[in-house]
């Protein structure tokens, strides 16, 4: 037997990056054992109808599942899936990894595709009435609670943020959403963009509301309430503001699932640091995959990111893969990771969608239509420099992205 007909191994994180990598080690030639370990009981799934379509209308768990399911290829189907588990220790050097069991499994070779869980806002205040959105059961038990003129407080103006508050208005609910100081899904469109976007979400019947992180949230029970049921009622901010609601939505960032990689020598600052193929520095036979992964996109001059976006877990997918299997004895090494960034978002029926890297941007252009007026379609490229190195799409039809892909050019120097 060769040695891609031997050995094992294991795939930690059974979402969609899992799901991949592992379809994408077929690929590459991996003949031997496949493990993939997930903590949630379910085969990889779809998240980002997760603030959308299964929060609206999500039906039965049977058919939340059966609309959410990614197809997987048949070069899979003798993988061993080991869900409802979490890998709580790894020796790198021992090449081991441990389950909350207790059972230790040896590998060849490890895929990290643990992904990210949802950042938690630290303010003191009551467990129930708060929520997130990440997993199935989160996004169905959030459904459970909205119905008209429920008062919903969404505090957290990314994609996951308004999609969320567009979903609640969209129901009949009474909707704040907490922007933070610079406006929604900032980071990503830069200012003038998200002055537009707040704008058109205020059109909408969104309150936004402009304020710093929460410092407190204030409780509240109705006569029938016990003391020991009671729920969120707001939120107090920093700068003393009070927020009345009835449900209130965290919707303030991510935290990369790495601990289990601890005291392994790693850079863990924010996420696993990989190179442009992939690898774990500092751990061989070892690669990242999706969100967790933090690589030096050359679409942004090299600089180190994590890039929490549906596309990146394929792509990062298929370097990772070919990397692995080529440390493993198999074919040649890839070639550096060079996929585009891309991005999409859904919000009252408008797509926003981008490519490349826009926060690096120093000017925009209006390429067609106006800001004044973006769901009825409207083209921004992004520029450094004198060069176009993003384009996003607000309204638009998605094939006319495809038509500004080739304006972007890759920054030569992260500066």
């Amino acid at each position: 037997m060769s040695t891609l007909e031997l050995g094992r191994i294991i795939v930690v994180g059974a979402s969609m990056g899992g799901l991949r990598a592992a379809e994408q080690l077929r690929s590459a030639g991996w003949k031997g054992e496949l493990v993939v370990i997930g903590e949630e009981p379910h085969k990889p799934y779809n998240r980002p109808p997760l603030t959308k379509e299964i929060l609206a209308r999500p039906g039965t768990l049977e058919e939340s599942l059966q609309s959410t399911a990614l197809r997987q290829r048949a070069s899979v189907s003798d993988a061993q899936w080991r869900l409802s588990e979490r890998v709580i220790v790894s020796d790198l050097r021992a090449r081991t990894v441990t389950v909350d069991s207790g059972e230790h499994l040896e590998y060849d070779g490890l895929v990290i595709a643990t992904g990210i869980r949802p950042r938690r806002l630290q303010a003191p205040g009551p467990t129930k009435g708060r929520y997130v959105v990440r997993t199935l059961e989160e996004s169905r038990a959030l459904h459970e609670e909205l119905s008209s003129e429920k008062r919903v407080l969404v505090v957290g103006a990314g994609f996951i943020g308004c999609e969320v508050a567009s979903t609640a208005r969209q129901l009949g609910c009474v909707v704040q959403l907490v922007e933070g100081s610079r406006g929604p899904m900032h980071r990503v469109l830069g200012h003038e963009v998200s002055e537009a976007m707040r704008n058109w979400l205020a059109g909408q019947g969104i309150e936004m509301v402009n304020g710093s992180y929460v410092e407190e949230f204030l409780t509240g029970s109705s006569p029938d309430d016990h003391a020991s049921h009671a729920r969120a009622a707001g939120v107090r901010l920093a700068d003393e503001q009070e927020l009345a609601a009835d449900i209130v939505v965290e919707a303030v960032g991510s935290v990369p699932n790495t601990e289990w990689l601890e005291n392994n020598g790693l850079d863990l600052t924010d996420g696993v640091v990989v190179d442009s193929r992939m690898r774990v520095e500092g751990a061989p036979r070892v690669v990242a995959v999706g969100d967790v992964a933090r690589f030096p996109d050359p679409w942004s001059g090299g600089e180190l990111r994590r890039i929490e976006h549906w596309q990146t877990a394929i792509d990062t997918a298929k370097t990772a893969a070919k990397s692995l299997v080529a440390s493993l004895g198999g074919t040649e090494e890839p070639a550096p990771f060079s996929a585009m960034p891309s991005f999409w978002s859904d919000q009252f029926g408008v797509r926003i969608q981008g490519v490349g890297a826009p926060h690096r941007a120093t000017s925009i252009e209006v390429l067609e239509g106006s800001l004044e007026d973006p769901a009825s379609g409207v083209a921004i490229s992004y520029q450094r420099e004198g060069e176009t190195i993003a384009v996003v799409n607000v309204g638009l039809p998605a094939g006319r992205l495809v038509q500004y892909r080739d304006m972007l050019t890759k920054i030569t120097s992260p500066a």
